[in-house]
C-alpha cells in the first residue's frame, strides 16, 4: 500500500535495521514484479547521509546491503559541519521548533537530495518505538522482570545483554570516578528560571515495556520525530511514507509475547528472524543504533570557534533562560575531552539560534563575515573627520591575518607599500586627483593593537587559558559592555593576575571600588598598570581567532612603534626610483610616523607613538573608531592630512 503513488517512490537509507528492511522488502516485491512496486522504476533509489572517517558512519552497512542487490541505486550525501553552520537558519525555519539533536539535519539533506529523483520517500521510522530499539528499553524489561519476580529469566536477558549494558555502565563509571563528568543542564541554566519551573517533570513507565512503548509511539519520542521529518519532506517538496507505522502490525505485535520484542539480549527480535533471508548478517545482527545522526563530537571540535562565539553573543548573555558564564565553562571542558554532552550544548546553541529566528527576527548566518570597500569606509563610518579645525582622511585597509611570530614591521611594511602602489586603482588616485587633501601636508599610518599582540604571541585561546578561584570570583564583579568584555572575564582576569601578580589585582580592585564611593574613576589601572587596560577578551563580533581568544597589550609598544616607522622608511628608499613606484606619492619626507593605538567604539588609547602628533589629538582623530568594531579585517588605518 505504501508503494502506490503516480509520481517516482525511493527509499531512506541509513545503513541501520529498520531502513535496510525497507530497502530489502522493495527489492523482494522488485524482483517478483509486484504491480503496487512499478512506482518504484526498474532501479530502486535510495539515499544516505554518510560520514567518513566519522565516529558514527554507517557507509560500509549501506555497501554491504549494496553488494546483495543488483537493482538498487544508492545515492550519497556527505554532509559538512561548515555547510551544516551555513544552512543553519533554513534548517531552524524549516524545523519551526528547536531539535533534540543535529540528527534531523542529516535528513534534512536527504530530502535535499532525493527531491533531485524522487516525490516519495520511504523510510523506516517507528520500528524503534515499536521493537524497543533503544539502549532504554533493555532496562525497562530487565526492571519489569524484576518486578514481576521473573528472576531466571532476568539473569538470561542479562547475560545475552551483557556487550550492550557493559558500555552504558562503563560510561557511568567513568562518569562516577571523575575521569569524564556529565553536565548537569540544571548548572548551565539560571537560577530564577529553574525555580520558576522546578515542578515540572517529563515522566515516562520504567517497569513495564509495553506500557512505555506505547507512551513513546503515540505522546512521546515518535511524535517529534515524524514532526522533524514531515517538516524536512516537505521542505523539498517530498511526501514521506513510513511503513512501520501501520495500526494492523503494531496491533499485531502488542498481541505476541515481550520475546517477540526483546529475548536473550536481543531487541526487535521478531523482525531480526523475518529477514534472515533478505538481509545481510552484517546488518541483521547488528548491536548499535546510529540511524540518521551527524558526527557531533568532531563536527564541535571543528568548528568551536563558531560555537564558542555563538556562546559568547550579548543575546546569549542577555537570555533569561541561561547562565552564561557556566555555559562557556562547561564547552571549554568539552573541548578538554573533560565531557561529550554535544547534544546538551546542541540544544542550547539551537534555542538561541532558533530565538534569533522566531523572537528577535535577526539573521542567523554565523559563518557571514562583513566585507568593505577597498578604498571606503567601513560600515557604519566615514572616511573624514575634523579635529581642532584640521581635516584628517582616514583609509582602512584590509589585511590577511596576522599570526604568532610574523615580522610585525616587515609584514606592516610590506602591506602598506602594496597598498599604495597600485595601478589603475588605489588610495593615491583618489589623494591626488583631491584637490582638498594637501599631500604635503603629511601622512601616518595607525596600526591596531591587536596585531601586535597577536604577533608577539601575547593572544591565547580561551581554552588554553586555565582559570583559577580569583579570576572566576573578580571577574564577576566587572561590568561587561558590548564593545570589549575588559576584565569582565574570568579569562582575562587570569591574563592580569598572571601579569602583574594576584596582589597587585586584588589591591588595585580594592581601590578601585573604594575610590567609585569617593567620585573618582581610573584609580584600578593607576594601581594595576596602564598595559592592563589593554587586555580584552572575545567577543562575538570579532573574525576568528579573535572571536576565541584573550589577549595581553602588546609589550614595548613605543619600541614596535619605532620599528614600523624604521621599516616603512628603509623599504620606501629602496623603492624609490624604480619604474614601478617613480610617481607616487606621498614620499618619505611627507610620512609623519607609526601610532599603535587601542581603539573601540567606547574609547581609545595610544599606546605608541613615533610622530609629532599629540597622543590626545590622534585620539580625537580616532574617536568614531574608524577601523571598526566587528569582522572589518581591516587593523591599519592610511591617515592623510588635509
Amino acid at each position: 500500500m505504501r508503494l502506490i503513488s503516480e509520481v517516482p517512490v525511493g527509499t531512506c537509507l541509513s545503513g541501520g535495521l529498520d531502513s535496510s528492511t525497507v530497502v530489502s522488502v522493495v527489492n523482494k516485491l522488485l524482483k517478483e514484479k509486484v504491480r503496487e512496486a512499478e512506482s518504484v522504476g526498474k532501479i530502486q533509489n535510495t539515499f544516505s547521509a554518510v560520514f567518513p572517517g566519522g565516529s558514527n558512519d554507517e557507509e560500509r552497512y549501506v555497501d554491504k546491503l549494496k553488494t546483495q542487490m543488483s537493482n538498487v541505486k544508492i545515492h550519497k550525501v556527505y554532509p559538512k559541519p561548515e555547510e551544516f553552520f551555513k544552512e543553519m537558519e533554513d534548517f531552524i525555519r524549516t524545523q519551526e521548533e528547536p531539535t533534540i539533536s543535529t540528527g534531523p539535519y542529516a535528513q534534512y539533506k536527504v530530502m535535499q537530495e532525493a527531491h533531485k529523483y524522487v516525490t516519495v520517500l520511504l523510510d523506516g521510522q517507528g520500528a524503534d518505538e515499536m521493537l524497543a530499539g533503544y539502549l532504554p528499553y533493555y532496562f525497562v524489561y530487565l526492571r519489569q522482570l524484576i518486578k514481576r519476580k521473573k528472576y531466571l529469566k532476568l539473569i538470561r536477558e542479562i547475560k545475552g545483554s551483557l556487550d550492550i549494558i557493559s558500555g552504558y555502565t562503563m560510561n557511568r563509571f567513568i562518569g562516577v570516578v571523575g575521569l569524564r563528568r556529565s553536565v548537569l543542564m540544571d548548572d548551565l541554566l539560571n537560577k530564577n528560571f529553574i525555580k520558576k519551573f522546578s515542578k515540572e517533570r517529563f515522566e515516562s513507565t520504567e517497569d513495564d515495556l509495553k506500557k512505555r512503548l506505547i507512551e513513546d509511539i503515540f505522546s512521546n519520542s515518535l511524535q517529534s520525530l515524524l514532526r522533524y521529518e514531515d517538516k524536512n519532506a516537505m521542505r523539498f517538496s517530498i511526501e514521506g511514507r513510513v511503513p512501520f507505522l501501520d495500526f494492523n502490525l503494531l496491533r499485531f505485535l502488542f498481541s505476541l509475547p515481550d520475546e517477540a520484542i526483546i529475548k536473550d539480549g536481543w531487541n526487535k527480535n521478531i523482525l531480526r528472524e523475518a529477514i534472515k533471508d533478505l538481509t545481510p548478517n552484517q546488518i541483521r545482527l547488528r548491536r548499535n543504533k546510529i540511524g540518521f545522526t551527524t558526527p557531533e563530537y568532531e563536527w564541535f571540535i571543528r568548528m568551536k570557534n563558531k560555537i564558542y562565539s555563538i556562546f559568547l553573543s550579548e543575546s546569549f548573555a542577555k537570555r533569561k533562560y541561561f547562565n552564561q558564564q557556566e555555559v562557556l565553562n562547561a564547552f571549554q571542558k568539552f573541548i578538554d575531552g573533560k565531557n561529550d554532552d554535544t547534544m546538551l550544548f546542541w540544544r542550547l546553541m539551537n534555542v538561541e539560534m532558533w530565538m534569533r529566528v522566531f523572537i528577535d527576527k535577526k539573521p542567523v548566518n554565523v559563518l557571514a563575515g562583513s566585507r568593505v570597500n577597498e578604498f571606503g569606509p567601513n560600515e557604519g563610518k566615514k572616511l573624514e573627520i575634523k579635529v581642532e579645525g584640521k581635516k584628517y582622511v582616514r583609509f582602512p585597509i584590509r589585511t590577511e591575518l596576522f599570526k604568532k611570530g610574523d615580522d610585525m614591521a616587515g609584514k606592516i611594511a610590506k602591506l602598506l607599500n602594496g597598498y599604495l602602489v597600485k595601478n589603475s586603482k588605489g588610495v593615491l588616485n583618489q589623494v591626488q586627483d583631491n584637490p582638498q587633501i594637501n599631500v604635503n601636508a603629511g601622512w601616518f599610518l595607525v596600526v591596531s593593537e591587536k596585531i601586535v599582540a597577536i604577533a608577539q604571541g601575547r593572544s591565547f585561546f580561551i581554552w588554553d587559558i586555565k582559570t583559577g578561584f580569583w579570576a572566576n570570583l573578580l571577574s564577576s564583579f566587572v561590568k561587561k559592555t558590548p564593545y570589549g568584555i575588559g576584565l569582565g572575564s574570568s579569562w582575562t582576569m587570569q591574563l592580569a593576575i598572571s601579569d602583574v601578580g594576584l596582589t597587585r589585582i586584588i589591591l588595585a580592585a580594592v581601590v578601585g571600588k573604594m575610590g567609585q564611593f569617593l567620585g573618582m574613576k581610573g584609580l584600578f589601572y593607576k594601581i594595576a598598570g596602564n598595559n592592563i587596560n589593554a587586555i580584552d577578551g572575545p567577543t562575538e563580533y570579532s573574525l576568528y581567532p579573535s572571536n576565541v581568544s584573550a589577549k595581553l597589550g602588546p609589550k614595548e609598544p613605543q619600541k614596535v612603534t619605532e620599528g614600523i616607522h624604521n621599516e616603512i622608511v628603509g623599504r620606501w628608499k629602496l623603492e624609490v626610483g624604480s619604474e614601478r613606484t617613480s610617481n607616487v606619492k606621498p614620499q618619505t619626507s611627507n610620512f609623519l610616523g607609526v601610532v599603535i593605538i587601542d581603539a573601540n567604539d567606547l574609547g581609545q588609547r595610544v599606546l605608541g607613538n613615533s610622530t609629532q602628533i599629540d597622543n590626545k589629538i590622534i585620539e580625537k582623530i580616532f574617536s568614531d573608531n574608524p577601523m571598526g568594531q566587528a569582522d572589518e579585517q581591516t587593523p591599519l588605518i592610511l591617515t592623510f592630512v588635509k
